[in-house]
């Protein structure tokens, strides 16, 4: 026996779900002869006289006799239908959020301290399938994708701009600098690879920590100086502590 769901008959409710689920997808209503055909009805006018009911109930609303102008107040799906939605919803969302994906190669460490002696292989310290995925839509939207690689951060002398030790950063490349921004940088003349604000000033270049506790570097041949890359973003690694 067909079920009733909040008084209406079978017909009605098969009408609303007809209404619903034609509007989903067409993103407009029925005509009248076929709504009829999905209820097995021919009359137009006993299809009328049901929409009318379903309008006094406030089932749906409708613009004078204008066709096609039903809108379905109170959606209605039939059991099968609610779940085949609910999963395609659901797939198309994972789809997006994994073709949103983007993967970053992750291309070694870099010291966020006291520079420290580095062999010259240090920027290709992981192999070629290392990297980090994420959103695209979390990077600048000018941002070439294929140019960007990741660092793994040691140390601590960039705490103040939320960089802290184990933490990503996202590089792109770049053998310039303006004042103020966070560069990797590589020293020739020790072999030395550091993170910090990158300043020039008249005779030299300072290199700034964002940590109060530790001193700038002051770079007066700029040609020992190389930029390897300006940080376009930062990952943060959270780090959980066994009590």
């Amino acid at each position: 026996m067909a079920r009733k769901r909040e008084g209406l008959s079978d017909r009605h409710r098969r009408i609303m779900e007809y209404l619903t689920e034609f509007i989903d997808e067409f993103g407009y209503s029925p005509s009248i002869r076929e709504i009829g055909d999905s209820i097995d009805v021919k009359s137009t006018s006993l299809v009328d006289y049901y929409l009318n009911q379903l309008e006094e109930k406030e089932y749906i609303s409708r613009e004078g006799r204008i066709s096609r102008s039903i809108r379905v107040l109170k959606p209605m799906r039939s059991a099968g239908k609610a779940i085949s939605t609910k999963v395609r919803d659901t797939v198309r969302a994972v789809n997006s959020a994994v073709d949103n994906l983007v993967n970053i190669p992750l291309r070694g460490r870099i010291v966020a301290s006291s520079p420290i002696p580095m062999p010259a292989s240090d920027f290709n310290y992981y192999d070629s399938e290392s990297g980090v995925e994420i959103a695209r839509s979390l990077l600048p939207a000018r941002e070439r994708v294929s140019e960007l690689f990741a660092l793994e951060v040691q140390g601590d002398s960039m705490i103040d701009a939320m960089v802290n030790d184990g933490d990503l950063i996202i590089i792109r490349p770049s053998n310039q600098a303006v004042n103020g921004e966070m560069v990797a940088v590589w020293l020739d003349d020790k072999d030395e690879t550091t993170l910090k604000y990158f300043y020039k000033e008249k005779s030299r270049i300072r290199l700034q920590p964002a940590n109060p506790t530790m001193d700038p570097i002051y770079i007066d041949n700029p040609e020992a100086l190389r930029i390897m890359g300006k940080v376009v973003m930062v990952i943060r690694q959270y780090k959980s502590e066994i009590l």
